[in-house]
């Protein structure tokens, strides 16, 4: 009997994995994500042969030559006509600006020191743009949100004229969590919003006024920009400003009072009803330029639809990574991007490998989009964003792998900007039935949702989950994940050291990759439309789009 009984079971747990194994949308199958291709991947990837997979060099024609060929042996499809490319026209200007600032007032003139007090640079092509006596408006944050009831332009003519503005916004200062989103910044307070809507105003520049707890970084870091040339899109038709950079607090408080106002206006910036105010002094500087015009190249792949083929999931990740630089202590000039984000890209393979592979394909088509230029400004991805090959209306939500994991099984995923989506939900129904959970980014006032590439999504309206690894590490902690956070941060991000080591453990990136999967899963054989939640400066973006979805 015993034999019998034990047949039996085996029989049934024999036909139950067949019948997991065959089975599409509605039950559980086996997932497989190896670490052996996720090594090899990132190991050739990260080479030095690939020399930092640099926009416009020799490391980008390998890499992008290298995930054609892998897409193109997993059996996936290209993802733009024939074609596994998307040329991105972009722009690289060296703005060389004077070393110090004109400022003229009635009672006098006075200089501002470039580098020591301010950064400035231009996104124009002209060879020299001339600032002389041009007028400075203090806008308090420079923010238009009509969710929030707050406009700092209103009333207000900027035209030809300067605006200095505050980082982040006026949640953050102010210590009522009910404005904005408190201590979260909204893209409202980040600073390639200031220039944006600085120039739909009509000013000719703009200067965000630095503040490191605002920011979240230091003055260094806008610094390190000092006559280095910087990449755009060749979008004829943008609305670019003639000059934009960052201004040091303590040079906005001169100029603030240089134009015979008081610096409390700063903490008044903060209070609803704000109006901006006009400084009784002009400015004067010039910016030499040297622009040089090539293109990029985005890579997309995909795996079609069965019954939804013109829906659309994407998975996304940056390719390209920061060449070769400055040299190290040891000599090393070769800026790998190992883990940021050669490991990525990894997984973006591994994505399309394990979708390929699966017996009942998608019912909605799933994409596979490595972009360029995320560390040059998430230029890649805005370009798509802008020139899309599937239609961002029909395009169901985005999951982006910005660096995986490298130091083992955690218990918890994070997200980065909670609240925003309902694909944040999804993930954390997937993280539950694993035994899992969502953590939460400690430093939402650092504006991480706006980092990476997920971002020229959302702001195009498309739900996009942005993750990271968790810190909750199986049989050793918190405390050991922060440190292993922290220590990579100091030690290795945007260093010759971000190198592949023997010593990573990926099984924690695995766990997460499934946990992707399983959510792109849920999308890719539903037909739910997952959607931004009350108060995302998103959701009005995305309702626009919904008549369209049910065409």
């Amino acid at each position: 009997m015993k034999k019998l009984l034990a047949g039996v079971l085996i029989a049934l747990a024999y036909i139950s994995c067949n019948n997991l194994a065959k089975n599409g949308a509605g039950k559980e199958e086996s997932l497989v994500f190896h670490t052996d291709s996720l090594v090899k991947h990132i190991k050739i990837l990260s080479s030095d042969a690939f020399q930092g997979r640099k926009p416009f060099t020799d490391g980008e024609a390998k890499t992008i030559a290298y995930l054609q060929e892998q897409f193109r042996s997993l059996g996936a499809e290209p993802g733009n006509g024939s074609s596994y490319l998307q040329e991105v026209p972009m722009i690289d200007i060296l703005s060389q600006p004077d070393t110090i600032m004109q400022v003229r007032t009635p009672n006098g003139a006075l200089q501002l020191k470039g580098f020591d007090e301010y950064v400035l640079s231009t996104p124009k092509t002209e060879a020299t743009v001339n600032l002389e006596n041009v007028p400075v408006v203090f806008a308090g944050y420079g923010v238009v949100a009509p969710e929030y009831n707050w406009n700092d332009y209103e009333g207000l003519d900027v035209k030809g004229k300067i605006v200095m503005v505050l980082v982040n916004d006026p949640g953050f200062n102010n210590g009522d969590t009910t404005l904005f989103k408190g201590k979260t910044m909204t893209y409202y307070g980040r600073w390639t919003y200031k220039f944006e809507e600085a120039a739909r105003q009509g000013a000719r520049g703009c200067l965000v006024i630095h503040s490191t707890a605002a920011a979240s970084y230091p003055f260094s870091v806008v610094q390190n920009s000092w006559n280095e040339s910087e990449l755009r899109l060749d979008n004829k038709d943008e609305k670019l400003l003639e000059a934009q950079g960052w201004i040091a607090m303590e040079a906005a408080k001169k100029l603030i009072v240089a134009g015979g106002q008081d610096t409390s206006i700063i903490a008044k910036a903060d209070i609803p009803g704000f109006k901006a105010v006009p400084l009784n002094e002009t400015v004067s500087t010039h910016i030499k330029t040297k622009v040089t015009r090539s293109k990029s190249h985005n890579v997309i792949a995909k795996v079609t639809g069965s019954k939804y083929p013109d829906e659309y999931v994407l998975y996304t990740a940056h390719w390209d990574h920061l060449g070769i630089g400055k040299p190290d202590a040891k000599g090393d000039s070769i800026y790998n991007g190992a883990l940021d984000n050669a490991s990525g890209t990894a997984a973006l393979l591994e994505f399309a490998r394990v979708w390929k592979s699966r017996q009942t394909p998608p019912e909605r088509t799933v994409v596979f989009l490595a972009v360029t230029a995320e560390e040059q400004g998430l230029l890649g991805s805005a370009y798509y964003a802008q020139h899309p090959v599937y239609p961002l209306a029909k395009t169901v939500g985005v999951l982006n792998v910005d660096e995986v994991n490298n130091y083992g099984r955690t218990k918890d995923i994070m997200v980065v900007g909670q609240g925003q989506s309902e694909m944040e939900d999804l993930l954390k129904e997937e993280a539950g039935k694993l035994g899992r959970y969502i953590s939460y980014d400690a430093t939402p006032e650092a504006g991480h949702y706006f980092r990476s590439d997920h971002f020229s999504f959302a702001k195009a309206g498309v739900p996009a989950l942005a993750q990271g690894f968790g810190i909750d590490v199986v049989g050793k902690g918190t405390a050991y994940g922060k440190k292993m956070q922290e220590e990579f941060n100091a030690q290795h991000y945007h260093g010759p050291s971000d190198e592949y080591q023997a010593s990573w453990d990926l099984s924690g990136a695995v766990d997460d990759l499934q946990l992707l999967f399983r959510v792109g899963k849920r999308l890719a054989y539903g037909h739910a439309w997952p959607g931004w939640k009350a108060g995302s400066e998103f959701k009005a973006e995305r309702e626009k789009t919904a008549a369209e979805r049910t065409k």
